[in-house]
C-alpha cells in the first residue's frame, strides 16, 4: 500500500529534491504543518527573532551553499515583516523561496482577520506569486524554483493554507531538479571574434565585474584574461574578490565612495575598450551616470542584461560570463596594454586613499581585522559609513569573501547574513562588522546565533551616531538632528545572551581580542570605540 503524503510533504520533499537544506523564519499555526514535514524531509528549521532577519539569513546561505533560500511565514503580520528582506532578495539577485501560511479557502469569503493580499503586497518585488493546491503541489514548487534560480535570480512567493497542507494524498512524485545543458559559445563564433578583435587592437581596455560574474563561476577566467592583456579589473563591492585583489591587475571595488571615483573614474574615461562582465549598475552612487568617454567601446557580457538607464553599451554578447571569458582566452596572446602605467598609478593612489593615518579610528580597526582575519574567514558588512570605508580599504582574494546588501543598501543585514552563512557552511570563520545602529536593529538575533551555537565574531564600530547621515547632514551645512545613539553597553548585552563580550579602545586590544575570538566556542561581540567625526575625508 503507498504510503499517505500530505501536501505539506510533498512541498517539503520537493525543496529537499532541489538542494534546499535549511529554512528560515519564524512560525505561526498555519505553517505548524509545513514546519513538521520539513524536518521530516531533512530541512533543518531555524528559527529567527524576526521575519526581514530569517530572509536575510535565507540571502546568507545561498552564498554558501548556492542552493535557493528558503523564507517560512505565518499569515498577514508574518509575511508583512518580512517586507524589506524580501525587498533585499529582489534587489540582491538571491533566489529566494517564500512560503506563507494564509486563511483556508472556507473562511476568506467572510473572515478578515489578519487578511489582505499577499500577492497584492509583494507584486512589486516577486517574480511570481501563486498559491499550493493538493494537486500538482510538487510540480508548482519545482516552478517557483526554476522561476526563482532563472536570470536575474529573485525571490517567488508561494501561499500554502493550512487545510491545504495536510490534505493526504496516496502519492505525488516527487519533482527533481532537471539537469540544465547550457550551450558554451566557441571561440570561432562571430559575436566572440568581434570581441576578441576589439580587445586585440584595444590599447587601454578595462573590465567592470559584477555579481553575476562571481554566480557564474568567471573568477579564474576572468583572471587570466586579465592577466594576458594587463587589464585593470574594477568590481562593485558585492562581486570585490572575483579577481584577487592582491593582483596587479585589480583596482578593488567601486560603489559608494566618493574618493574611490576620484582615482577610479579618470582611469574609467581614459579606457579605450571596457568590457562588462556580469555588472549591473544597481550598487553604484550616482557619480557612475554615464562613465564611458564618447570614442569607449562599451561591450557587456551577460546572461541577461540589467534594466538600468545608467549609462550605454555598444555590444552585448549573451551567456554565461565564465564560458564566454574562456572563449575569449582562445588565441588571445599574452601583451603589454596601457602604455603610460596610469592603472599601476591608481592603483598605488587608492592604496594611499584608504591607508590607516592614526593609532585608532575605523581605518586602524578595518587594518588591524585585515591582518587577524583567517584565509578561509568570511566577513559580512552593514550598511552605513563603516560599510563604505571597509569596501574600499580591506583586501579579498575570493569570491564571497564579503557578503553585504549593496542594491538595496538595507540595514541590519550582518548578522543575519552571518547567521545564514555559518548554518549553510558550518565551521566557516565568520566575522559580521556593523555600526551601533544596526546593532540595535537585531539584537534580538543574538539569541538566534546562541540557540544555533554559532561561534560568529561580532565587531562593532560604536560612534553613538548614525554616522553616514550625520556626515551629509554636515556636507549640506544642516543642523544634526535625529542621528545620535546613546551609549550602550553591548558588550554587557553579549554576556546576557552567554556570548563574550569585549570593549576595546585601541589596536593592540582589537587584535588580542580578535585572535582570542576566532579561537573561541561561542559568539564574540567586540565593541569599538570610535568617534563619528572619524569618518570625515575617508569616503
Amino acid at each position: 500500500m503507498s504510503k499517505r503524503l500530505r501536501v505539506a510533504d510533498v512541498v517539503a520533499q520537493t525543496l529537499a529534491a532541489h538542494g534546499v537544506s535549511h529554512a528560515f523564519g519564524m512560525p505561526g499555526g498555519e505553517v505548524v504543518t509545513l514546519v513538521d514535514a520539513l524536518g521530516l524531509a531533512g530541512i533543518r528549521f531555524v528559527l529567527a527573532r524576526q521575519e526581514t532577519s530569517a530572509a536575510i539569513m535565507a540571502a546568507g546561505s545561498f552564498a554558501s551553499t548556492g542552493a535557493p533560500g528558503l523564507l517560512v511565514t505565518t499569515v498577514g503580520p508574518g509575511l508583512a515583516n518580512a517586507v524589506n528582506g524580501i525587498a533585499d532578495a529582489a534587489q540582491e539577485r538571491v533566489p529566494l523561496i517564500v512560503i506563507s501560511g494564509v486563511v483556508d479557502h472556507a473562511h476568506r469569503a467572510r473572515y478578515t482577520h489578519q487578511v489582505f493580499s499577499h500577492a497584492a503586497l509583494l507584486r512589486p518585488l516577486v517574480k511570481a506569486s501563486f498559491e499550493i493546491e493538493a494537486e500538482g503541489a510538487s510540480a508548482a514548487i519545482a516552478r517557483a524554483i526554476r522561476l526563482a534560480l532563472a536570470e536575474p535570480m529573485g525571490p517567488v512567493h508561494i501561499d500554502l493554507a493550512p487545510g491545504t497542507a495536510g490534505v493526504a494524498l496516496m502519492g505525488d512524485e516527487v519533482q527533481h531538479l532537471a539537469r540544465a545543458i547550457t550551450p558554451v559559445p566557441a571561440a570561432s563564433d562571430p559575436g566572440v571574434a568581434e570581441i576578441r578583435g576589439l580587445l586585440a587592437a584595444a590599447a587601454r581596455p578595462l573590465v567592470i565585474a559584477g555579481n553575476e560574474a562571481v554566480r557564474a563561476g568567471a573568477g579564474d577566467s576572468l583572471t587570466e584574461l586579465t592577466g594576458r592583456l594587463g587589464m585593470p579589473i574594477i568590481t562593485t563591492y558585492k562581486a570585490k574578490g572575483l579577481v584577487s585583489e592582491d593582483l596587479p591587475q585589480s583596482m578593488g571595488a567601486a560603489g559608494l565612495s566618493p574618493l574611490a571615483d576620484s582615482a577610479l573614474l579618470p582611469l574609467i574615461k581614459a579606457a579605450d575598450v571596457v568590457v562588462l562582465a556580469g555588472y549591473d549598475p544597481i550598487e553604484m552612487r550616482t557619480g557612475w551616470l554615464d562613465p564611458f568617454s564618447p570614442g569607449t567601446n562599451v561591450i557587456e557580457l551577460s546572461a541577461h542584461p540589467a534594466d538600468h538607464g545608467m549609462h550605454r553599451t555598444d555590444v552585448c554578447v549573451h551567456g554565461n560570463v565564465r564560458d564566454i571569458a574562456n572563449a575569449l582566452l582562445v588565441g588571445c596572446a599574452r601583451r603589454a596594454t596601457w602604455p603610460d602605467g596610469e592603472p599601476g598609478r591608481t592603483r598605488s593612489r587608492l592604496a594611499e586613499l584608504f591607508a590607516p593615518r592614526s593609532a585608532w579610528g575605523p581605518r586602524a580597526v578595518f587594518d588591524g581585522l585585515q591582518r587577524a582575519l583567517p584565509k578561509d574567514a568570511t566577513v559580512t558588512v552593514d550598511s552605513g559609513a563603516h560599510r563604505i570605508l571597509l569596501s574600499q580599504q580591506m583586501r579579498f582574494t575570493r569570491p564571497n569573501a564579503l557578503l553585504q546588501s549593496a542594491g538595496l543598501c538595507t540595514m541590519g543585514a550582518a548578522i543575519p547574513l552571518a547567521i545564514g552563512h555559518a548554518v549553510g557552511k558550518p565551521g566557516s570563520p565568520v566575522v559580521a562588522v556593523l555600526g551601533d545602529g544596526g546593532l540595535e536593529m537585531c539584537l534580538g538575533e543574538l539569541g538566534t546565533i546562541r540557540d544555533q551555537n554559532l561561534p560568529v565574531v561580532i565587531l562593532v564600530l560604536q560612534d553613538e551616531s548614525l554616522a553616514l547621515i550625520e556626515l551629509k547632514q554636515r556636507q549640506a551645512g544642516l543642523a544634526r538632528a535625529g542621528v545620535r545613539l546613546g551609549r550602550t553597553r553591548y558588550e554587557e548585552i553579549a554576556a546576557a545572551f552567554s556570548g563574550t563580550g569585549v570593549r576595546v579602545c585601541d589596536r593592540a586590544a582589537l587584535e588580542a581580542a580578535l585572535r582570542a575570538a576566532f579561537g573561541g566556542s561561542s559568539f564574540t561581540l567586540i565593541v569599538c570605540e570610535i568617534e563619528a567625526q572619524a569618518y570625515v575625508d575617508c569616503l
